[in-house]
């Protein structure tokens, strides 16, 4: 286990006294600049951690938990953020929550702050953009305990929390060939995301299950953003293959897709049949009602904040790290429906 770095630590090898290094630290009048960035430079180089909420410094823990969500505008993420904070507030731990807003660049800096702010651990559900894991690497490196939830990642002694999304994609596409579906669009995010590839993935098995060839243009890789919507369903109404289902993975945008279709002339579900994923409030607002396939996201929060505690607490140690699969369940509604 990597030594945490002290205010003694950097005096030492700086030569310097901790109370300078201290008043360098939180930019004290009485310290130059010259002094104050030789502290900076060197308390960045060997990771120091500058512990801003810590309630008890001896131990150098703060009771918070770092939570990064590409976004918060979304009723899933809403219902996961809710399990976890139920778990954390019940042990007396608070929640400091931040949004990568779909940006690699973001999220570094947001597992920057916390990191700095003294966070006692880490969960994440990781950005569209993401590429790169290494500014995960300064909590990994001191064994604090890091957890991904729903968009995740494979590494190390890191816990993964999500449904079996191949599964779900299978059992969405096969609820619509059995509605008698021939030609099956799936709308789908950022394939660089595990929760999308693997409903792909699914998709793709459910055809291939079912005699049913996989056609490329029948994939549409999307930032789910609704104002693509009217662009998806032009393609749709041009397609050289008369398309008759849908799968998308995201209740918000199947839902303007009906819309969309609807006044394109459409009628759903006997000329196209549609389903959607997360089973948001929305999916039975709509007319008609939205088939969708039901990810109970308070039930993720919950198992993450019981999963971190655990780790925390010491009863499971992070070394175990395991990856935990939560059921889904395929809700049929009136768009699959005749």
């Amino acid at each position: 286990m990597a030594k945490k770095v002290t205010i003694y630590d950097l005096a030492q090898k700086l030569n310097i006294s901790p109370a300078t290094v201290s008043r360098s630290l939180n930019d004290h009048p009485a310290i130059s600049q010259k002094t104050k960035d030789k502290v900076l430079m060197v308390a960045k180089e060997t990771g120091y951690r500058t512990n801003k909420f810590a309630a008890n410094l001896s131990k150098q823990k703060s009771n918070t938990i770092g939570v990064i969500v590409p976004k918060l505008n979304s009723n899933f993420m809403s219902t996961v953020l809710s399990g976890i904070e139920k778990i954390a507030n019940d042990i007396g731990y608070n929640l400091i929550i931040s949004q990568s807003l779909e940006s690699e660049e973001k999220e570094k800096l947001n597992a920057k702050t916390l990191f700095d702010s003294g966070v006692d651990a880490l969960l994440v559900s990781l950005a569209y953009e993401t590429e790169n894991f290494d500014h995960f690497t300064t909590y990994t490196d001191r064994k604090i305990p890091l957890l991904f939830f729903d968009r995740v990642c494979d590494l190390p002694n890191c816990p993964t929390i999500s449904i079996d999304n191949h599964a779900a994609g299978f059992d969405a596409t096969q609820h619509l060939i059995e509605q008698g579906c021939k030609n099956i669009v799936h709308i789908s995010g950022n394939l660089k995301r595990n929760v999308y590839a693997n409903r792909f993935e699914g998709y793709q098995r459910a055809l291939y299950s079912n005699n049913i060839p996989f056609r490329k243009e029948n994939l549409y890789e999307s930032d789910l953003n609704i104002e693509n919507v009217k662009d998806i369903i032009f393609r749709i109404k041009n397609s050289e293959h008369k398309v008759d289902g849908i799968f998308v993975s995201n209740d918000t945008f199947a839902v303007h897709c009906i819309k969309e279709l609807k006044k394109e002339g459409y009628s759903i579900p006997e000329e196209i049949k549609v389903i959607g994923f997360n089973n948001d409030p929305v999916s039975e607002v709509i007319s008609p009602n939205l088939s969708t396939i039901e990810y109970p996201g308070y039930k993720m929060g919950i198992l993450a904040g019981e999963s971190i505690i655990s780790h925390l607490s010491g009863s499971i140690n992070i070394q175990s790290a395991d990856q935990i699969l939560i059921k889904h369940k395929l809700i049929k509604r009136e768009s699959t429906k005749i």
